[in-house]
């Protein structure tokens, strides 16, 4: 959590300052340097607070920071888009589903409404205002008709309320209020409340089961392919991803839309439903408020999920049967009186998440595991998209408390009336289906720990091959597996890498325990000999995850480098590349050319790792501390390690140095520090003696030494400069960008050259020209 005021930090403006997306981003809020995250923050932050509060979806925010949003009334304004493209919908009308952050033109009589999707959610037609709900609507897919009866149909449809922002655009685009209540009260082009629903049409219905990341990320390569790929935006996507592939393209905004939805999520001015932002300031205003959805309202929110299922008293021969109660959100804000203002336009997305919120908090801080000991109630999220969302009441909840978590949605109400429910009697883990994404999965876990409002995160001291890096990074098609993971330094030693386990699982169905498969190698600007291009490794199935060996690994490869893996579902072929970084940076002295993992890079490439080995015999005192804080301080996500000082003799010897060889340790730490090799920071230590950083309120406070890999960009040739050198600050490489001018003022003709070679670049074979009013600063490095 930062603890910083938006008033502390410059917030970004768009066509004035540098570009708020960076290439660091692309492999997600993991290998985003700390100050590159918090500028982004404080922008997404402001973005909010302009746009009333709240809620802003993660994809919503990325728009704003790709496209450009600037606070203060012109929005898109100024953005690259051409209206003409957007997708149009019509109120009833059966229209390809779309993604919230979908920029849209809704038909009208005269002038086309143009807006962004910015909230959208289920409503099934079984769902009346204050209607009971059907246990198998809940959880249920696209094209489910009654209990455990779907659409026979490769394209299912379902229906889907769309909620549009009108005011984006700025004023040039906006329609007078007047009119568009007029729309409203007509009830043809928006509905009473200024929504539009739609019969949402999916190509599969493995597409219908998408998370939004996935789906909003083909929305966009597909869609809003013109406006992404424009030469007019901050920055491109081509330009980020540093390359104009497909995979690349895919796999960045991937990662980008993962650093977007970390900053919403561990901002202090924010919170989080799910994948929505809203302003603390905005959600404190409405539970102090008296009237219709205040706090008395959601108090009794959370008492009707409580008391729908418990038992009203005993029957003469013994207690009521079990009894389950499912409550959508949405139709239950309509049934409280007077609440119809708070429902209409952006305001109902508003106060259903407030809802959520509400029994989410009730949720973690009443009932333990969702059961409450009171009544015996436990009340768990069972659909996150149907109708505002649907929480299920059930009793007796002792028959239920498995472990499992109360807020990752079951989908039981459905589930159970495909099969009869079985006893759980292992705790339900988050393993996502195949139709969903570790990156959604991970984003919804990070939802849960960002509510609890924890300290500052506890660093892991040991962390394990499947922990460190992106590890758990995966996207699945109907076809093929991508992940992406870190290289370790015990594959490089050992020739193996570990795969996933429902690759195991899907191969293991041969019957056998191992087989040789083909490995194909790709490797980007660097030394691949052509005998490692294609290898016959094997493959064992024995293991958790799997794993291939005999692996000759390529001359270049180091402990951290990026590895992005493919898998076409059945085959025996796996195929591996790595991607090149647009410039290539050195680390003490490495110089790195590939996208890489920062943390394993501390760790992994500590002095004394090798390909040969990894041992500290040999090394002097000064080389054995470097080794020592960055094996067994603590890592933070961007590689920097901390390590209490005191732990350090215990840390080198195996036994209790003699005092010439602490004077020796603490005069090779000292010029350490001197150097700027490593650097001293103050901690606290807890009760189980284990380090802290920040220190902690109330703990004893502790002196750390810790490490900071230091990137500096290498001169490219010909632009001068002999190789790279010890920058005072950290360099940053910050791409060509539009600049807004002054009025009055004209770019050079040189500037106006370096823009068409930027659109060739990116993909616009002979240039644009710029456009009027802007100049372009081309790509360069810079301190800070």
């Amino acid at each position: 959590m930062t603890t910083s005021s938006t008033t502390e930090v410059e917030i970004w403006r768009p066509y004035e300052d540098p570009p708020v997306l960076t290439p660091a981003m692309t492999g997600g809020h993991r290998t985003t340097p700390p100050e590159e995250l918090e500028r982004l923050r404080r922008y997404l932050e402001a973005v909010v607070d302009d746009r009333g509060g709240g809620p802003v979806h993660t994809a919503v925010a990325f728009n704003a920071a790709y496209f450009g949003y600037e606070p203060g009334g012109e929005g898109y304004g100024n953005g690259a888009f051409n209206l003409n493209t957007f997708p149009c919908l019509t109120l009833g009308d059966e229209t390809p589903a779309l993604p919230v952050g979908a920029l849209v033109r809704i038909k009208t009589g005269s002038d086309p409404l143009y807006a962004e999707i910015v909230y959208k959610e289920g409503r099934h037609p079984c769902l009346a205002d204050g209607a009971d709900v059907p246990a198998w609507v809940s959880g249920a897919p696209a094209g489910a008709d009654g209990p455990g009866e779907q659409q026979d149909t490769p394209n299912p449809v379902r229906q889907e309320l769309l909620i549009p922002d009108f005011t984006v655009f700025g004023p040039g685009l906006q329609l007078p209020e007047t009119k568009i209540n007029r729309f409203r009260a007509r009830q043809k082009w928006l509905d009473k409340d200024g929504h539009v629903v739609v019969g949402a049409r999916y190509p599969s219905p493995e597409a219908a089961g998408l998370d939004d990341t996935t789906a909003f990320v083909h929305h966009l390569l597909t869609h809003q392919r013109e406006s992404l790929l424009s030469p007019l935006v901050p920055v491109s996507i081509v330009q980020l991803a540093g390359g104009k592939e497909e995979q690349r393209l895919r796999d960045a905004l991937a990662g980008l839309l993962d650093t977007v939805g970390h900053a919403l999520r561990t901002s202090d001015t924010l919170r989080s439903w799910r994948h929505y932002a809203l302003t603390r300031t905005r959600i404190g205003a409405g539970l102090r408020h008296d009237g219709p959805l205040g706090g008395a309202d959601l108090s009794a929110l959370t008492c009707s999920l409580e008391h729908a299922a418990a038992p009203a008293g005993r029957r003469r021969h013994g207690l009521q049967g079990p009894r389950t109660v499912y409550t959508a959100i949405g139709p239950w804000l309509r049934g409280v009186d007077g609440a119809e203002p708070l429902l209409t336009g952006v305001e109902y997305a508003v106060s259903v998440c407030r809802a959520n919120l509400a029994v989410a908090d009730f949720v973690r801080g009443e009932t333990e595991n969702g059961l409450s000991t009171g009544s015996g109630v436990r009340i768990t999220l069972d659909d996150a998209f149907e109708s505002g969302g649907i929480w299920r009441s059930h009793h007796p909840g002792a028959d239920e408390a498995d472990g499992s978590d109360p807020l990752i949605p079951a989908g039981r109400g459905w589930r159970d009336t495909v099969a009869p429910p079985e006893p759980v009697t292992e705790p339900v883990t988050s393993e996502f289906p195949e139709q969903r994404t570790a990156v959604e999965e991970t984003a919804d876990a990070e939802d849960l720990v960002e509510e609890t409002e924890p300290e500052a995160p506890l660093l892991d001291e040991e962390i394990a091959d499947e922990e460190i890096g992106l590890q758990n990074y995966l996207r699945i098609h109907d076809s093929e597996l991508f992940w992406q993971m870190p290289l370790r330094l015990t594959h490089l030693l050992e020739g193996r890498l570990p795969l996933k386990p429902m690759v195991r699982d899907n191969l293991s169905l041969l019957g056998v325990d191992s087989l040789t498969v083909r490995l194909e190698l790709r490797h980007p600007g660097g030394m691949l000999d052509p005998s490692e291009e294609v290898q016959q490794v094997t493959l064992d199935l024995t293991t958790e995850t799997g794993m291939l060996h005999g692996i000759q690994w390529p001359i270049d490869f180091f402990p951290g480098l990026r590895l992005y893996l493919q898998w076409p579902r059945g085959g025996f072929v796996f195929r591996l590349s790595t991607a090149e970084l647009e410039n290539p940076v050195d680390i003490d002295g490495q110089r790195i050319a590939h996208h890489y993992d920062p943390q394993v890079l501390t760790r992994d490439g500590a002095p004394g790792s090798s390909r040969d080995g990894d041992s500290s015999a040999g090394l002097d005192i000064r080389r054995l501390v470097l080794r020592a804080v960055r094996r067994f301080g603590r890592l933070t996500p961007d590689g920097h390690a901390l390590l209490d000082r005191a732990a350090l003799p215990r840390s080198i010897y195996a036994a209790t140095p003699a005092s010439h060889q602490i004077t020796a340790l603490e005069q090779a730490v000292d010029e350490l520090l001197a150097e700027q090799k490593l650097y001293a920071a103050t901690g606290s230590q807890g009760a189980d003696g284990q380090p802290h950083y920040p220190a902690r309120e109330g703990e004893p406070e502790i002196p750390l030494i810790g490490y900071e890999p230091n990137p500096v960009v290498v001169p490219r040739p010909g632009t001068g400069g002999g190789g790279p050198t010890t920058p005072m600050g950290t360099e940053h490489f910050v791409h060509g960008f539009l600049r807004r001018l002054p009025a009055g003022w004209e770019p050079t003709p040189a500037q106006r050259v370096a823009y068409r070679e930027y659109c060739r670049r990116i993909g616009k074979a002979d240039g644009w020209e710029l456009p009027d009013g802007y100049t372009f600063v081309t790509e360069h490095v810079r301190r800070r």
